[in-house]
C-alpha cells in the first residue's frame, strides 16, 4: 500500500492518528471506515499488532468499535466502558456512543451514508458472520462494502510485530486426553454436520486440541495458529521455528502435518469436498480467496447457518458485531449446520462447499473431564494459598501506617501466586480499584493514573492466575478503614445475589441465560442491578473467558450453549455507584449431579460445587438482611475454605484464615 503523506513520526496523539486516517481514506476511496476489535483468529483478547482501535482512538477497553467517516468518528462501547470511554475518548475529536442508549455503528452506516458510499474494514479483522450482516445491512441502501486491506499498515510505522513466543506441550501428567483421541471426536462431530474437512482458527480450541500451550496473547497461553482437519489428515499453519523438539514430535505421532502460518487461505482455496467453519471464529481474510460462488450466501442458508454476532458476559466479553469476534463463544454458531454456497451465478466453479456450525472442539473442551477437574480443585487450593499470603500482608502493612497504590497491590498478589507450584502467570490483568475507582467494572490502574489506599472505603480485587493445571478467577471486596452502613448494605445484596445462585438447583441441559435472574432478584427486589452478565465459562490452563455456557439476561438461549455437567463458570453479581464505590463478588464453580436426587421422572439436575477457595469479608456484611439460610451458607463456605486451606498455610497467612472463616452468628 502506498505509505501515508502525514508522517509518521508526527503521530503521537489519537487527533493525528485520526487525521492521518482519514487522509488514508480519502486517498483510497473510502467513505467509512471499521476497526474492529478483533483478530483473524476472533479472540477476545488480542496481540498488540491488532490493537488499532485502541492505537487510534486512545480507548483502551478490551471490546469497542471504532467507526470514522470524513466527517464524524465515534467509539460504540457497552455499559461497562461508558465512564473509561467517556474519560479517554474526550478532546480528541471522536465521540462516546453508548451500545443500548443509539444505534449501533451499523444502522448508522446504513442511514447516514450516500448510495455509491464505500465502507471499508481489513479483512483479518471481520469475522464471516459480520462480513454477512454488514453486507445484508448496506447493500439495499446502495453502500458497498470492501474488505481487501488494512489502511493502518500505511501510517502506523512502529506497529507491533506478530508474536514470536515459543510454543510447548502441556505436561502429560495435566493432561487427560490425547490430541489424538480429541481429533477422533472432533472427526466423528463433523462427519455428522456433512462435511469432509474442518477449519479451526479460534486460538483456543487449537491449543486444546493439539495439547500445546503459549503465550502469544498477555494472560492467554495460546499461539498463533490455524487447524485443518481433514478425514485422514490435519495441518497445523503455525510459524514452526516456535516449536521445540517435543513438540513437534506430539504433532507427528498424532498425525499432524506443518504448514507456515500465511499458507492457510491457499489451503482453503484448494479443498474439494465441503468445509465446516464456525462462521464467528474465521476472519473474511482466511476465506478470501474461495470463489465468490462459494462464498455467496442466501438468506435462508444464512439463518440456517449462524446466530447472533455475539455476547457480553461477565467477565469482559461482549458483542462486536461488525468486526467481531465471538467473544468467548458463549454466543455462537447455530447447531443446526448451514449448507451457504449459492448456485454458482458467476461462471466460477465451487469446488468445495462451505458448511457453517460451532466448532465442535468448543463443545468438547467446555465440558471438563474429571480429571481436569481434580487439577484445577488443586489450583484453586494453591491459589486460595496464595490469597491467604497476600491479604495477611496487605492488612498487617495498612496496620503498620504504610500507604499502599493499587498498582503495589497488584505487583503483591501476582508475587504471592507465583511462588506457588505450577504458576505461569496472571489470568487476566488484574483489576485493583479503591472506592470510586471500583465503580468502573473494568478499571485498570497504570503509572500515569492509580489510587493510594488512604482512608476508609473498600478494594476491590479482581484477580487470576494461570497454572499448567487450571485457571483461576476471583473477586473479593475487602474493607479499609471503617465501612459507611450504605457500602455494607450494597455488599450484602451482592453477597445475597451471589448466594441465591450458588444454592440453586437446575436441568441439566438448561440455557444459562435463564438463571440469571434467580441471582439479580435479591437486588431487583431493592431496585439495584449491575449492567454486566452474571457468569462466563472458564478454561483449563486455557482463556479465562470461555464459551459456550454464559449466564446472561440478553444473551440467546441457544442450544449448543446449554448448561452442562463439568462446566466450570464464574459467578459474579455486582453494585456499581458512580463516583462512590464498587462491589463485585466472584467464585467459579462446576456442574455437578445432585448426589441423591429427590425424583427420576423429570431428568438429570445440577447444582454448582464451589471451587474457588478463599474468605469473603464478614466485616462487610450486614447480617440483619440476611436471611438464617444465607448465614448459613456463609458458615458452610468458610469450613470448606478453612479446612482445605488451613494445611497449606502458616503463620501470619494461617491467622489471617482463622480470623476471616469465623462463623457468622445465627
Amino acid at each position: 500500500m502506498t505509505a501515508s503523506a502525514t508522517p509518521a513520526s508526527s503521530l503521537s496523539t489519537p487527533a493525528q492518528r485520526l487525521a492521518a486516517l482519514r487522509q488514508a481514506m480519502k486517498q483510497h476511496g473510502y467513505d467509512a471506515w471499521i476497526v474492529p476489535s478483533a483478530d483473524p483468529h476472533m479472540s477476545e483478547y488480542m496481540p498488540e499488532h491488532w490493537h488499532g482501535r485502541k492505537w487510534v482512538s486512545g480507548f483502551t477497553g478490551s471490546v469497542g468499535t471504532l467507526v470514522v467517516t470524513a466527517t464524524t468518528a465515534g467509539v460504540w462501547v457497552d455499559s461497562r466502558y461508558w465512564e473509561q470511554a467517556a474519560a479517554q475518548l474526550a478532546g480528541t475529536g471522536i465521540e462516546l456512543q453508548k451500545l443500548g442508549k443509539v444505534r449501533s455503528h451499523v444502522d448508522m452506516l446504513a442511514d447516514t451514508l450516500h448510495e455509491g458510499a464505500v465502507v471499508g474494514v481489513a479483512p483479518d479483522m471481520l469475522s464471516r458472520t459480520a462480513q454477512r450482516q454488514l453486507q445484508q445491512a448496506l447493500a439495499p441502501k446502495g453502500v458497498q462494502l470492501k474488505a481487501e486491506t488494512d489502511l493502518l499498515d500505511g501510517f502506523w510505522s512502529d506497529r507491533p510485530p506478530m508474536p514470536t513466543a515459543p510454543v510447548a506441550v502441556h505436561p502429560a501428567a495435566f493432561v487427560s486426553e490425547t490430541t489424538a483421541q480429541k481429533l477422533a471426536r472432533v472427526r466423528a462431530a463433523v462427519q455428522e454436520k456433512g462435511a469432509t474437512h474442518h477449519l479451526i482458527s479460534s486460538l483456543d480450541d487449537i491449543a486444546w486440541l493439539t495439547n500445546l500451550r503459549g503465550s502469544d496473547v498477555e494472560y492467554n497461553p495460546v499461539f498463533l495458529a490455524h487447524l485443518l482437519v481433514g478425514p485422514d489428515s490435519a495441518t497445523l499453519f503455525v510459524n514452526d521455528t516456535r516449536l521445540n523438539d517435543e513438540a513437534r514430535a506430539a504433532l507427528r505421532s498424532a498425525g499432524i502435518a506443518l504448514a507456515p502460518y500465511e499458507q492457510v487461505a491457499d489451503a482453503v482455496a484448494a479443498l474439494t469436498g465441503s468445509l465446516l467453519v464456525d462462521p464467528l471464529r474465521v476472519a473474511a481474510s482466511t476465506l478470501q480467496k474461495l470463489p465468490a460462488a462459494v462464498l455467496a450466501v442466501d438468506e435462508g442458508a444464512a439463518a440456517a447457518g449462524s446466530g447472533p454476532a455475539g455476547s457480553t458476559t461477565a467477565g469482559r466479553a461482549a458483542a462486536n458485531a461488525a468486526g467481531a469476534s465471538g467473544a468467548s463463544g458463549a454466543a455462537n454458531a447455530s447447531d443446526t449446520a448451514g449448507a451457504t454456497n449459492a448456485p454458482a451465478a458467476t461462471g466460477q466453479t465451487a469446488r468445495v462447499q462451505l458448511i457453517e456450525a460451532v466448532n465442535p472442539s468448543t463443545l468438547f473442551k467446555g465440558v471438563k473431564s474429571a480429571a481436569d477437574i481434580a487439577h484445577t480443585r488443586e489450583a484453586m487450593a494453591q491459589d486460595g494459598a496464595a490469597l491467604c499470603e497476600f491479604f495477611a500482608d496487605f492488612e498487617a502493612r495498612l496496620q503498620k501506617g504504610e500507604v499502599l497504590n493499587e498498582l503495589q497491590i497488584d505487583e503483591l498478589i501476582t508475587a504471592a501466586r507465583a511462588r506457588q507450584p505450577n504458576f505461569v502467570s496472571a489470568s487476566f490483568g488484574t483489576i485493583c480499584g479503591f472506592n470510586a475507582n471500583a465503580a468502573l467494572p473494568h478499571y485498570s490502574a497504570t503509572p500515569e493514573q492509580f489510587s493510594e489506599i488512604r482512608g476508609d472505603g473498600m478494594l476491590l480485587i479482581d484477580s487470576g492466575g494461570q497454572y499448567l493445571n487450571g485457571t483461576t478467577d476471583i473477586t473479593r471486596v475487602v474493607p479499609v478503614g471503617t465501612p459507611s452502613a450504605a457500602q455494607k448494605r450494597d455488599n450484602t445484596l451482592v453477597l445475597k445475589a451471589h448466594i441465591a445462585l450458588s444454592t440453586t438447583v437446575f436441568p441439566d441441559g438448561i440455557g444459562g441465560p435463564l438463571l440469571d435472574a434467580i441471582c439479580r432478584k435479591p437486588m431487583w427486589q431493592h431496585q439495584c442491578d449491575y449492567g454486566h452478565g452474571t457468569g462466563h465459562g472458564v478454561g483449563y490452563f486455557l482463556n479465562v473467558h470461555e464459551g459456550p455456557q454464559v449466564i446472561s439476561w440478553y444473551a440467546p438461549v441457544l442450544p449448543h450453549a446449554a448448561m452442562r455437567e463439568g462446566m466450570i463458570t464464574s459467578i459474579e453479581p455486582g453494585l456499581y455507584r458512580p463516583g462512590q464505590w464498587g462491589i463485585r463478588i466472584e467464585n467459579l464453580v462446576v456442574n455437578l449431579p445432585v448426589a441423591k436426587p429427590e425424583e427420576t421422572d423429570f431428568g438429570t439436575f445440577l447444582y454448582f460445587d464451589p471451587l474457588t477457595l478463599c474468605p469473603i469479608d464478614t466485616r462487610l456484611m450486614d447480617t440483619a438482611m440476611m436471611t438464617q439460610e444465607e448465614i448459613a451458607w456463609v458458615n458452610r463456605y468458610h469450613a470448606l475454605v478453612r479446612e482445605k486451606l488451613a494445611p497449606r498455610v502458616s503463620g501470619a497467612a494461617k491467622a489471617w484464615l482463622e480470623a476471616r472463616t469465623q462463623p457468622l452468628p445465627g
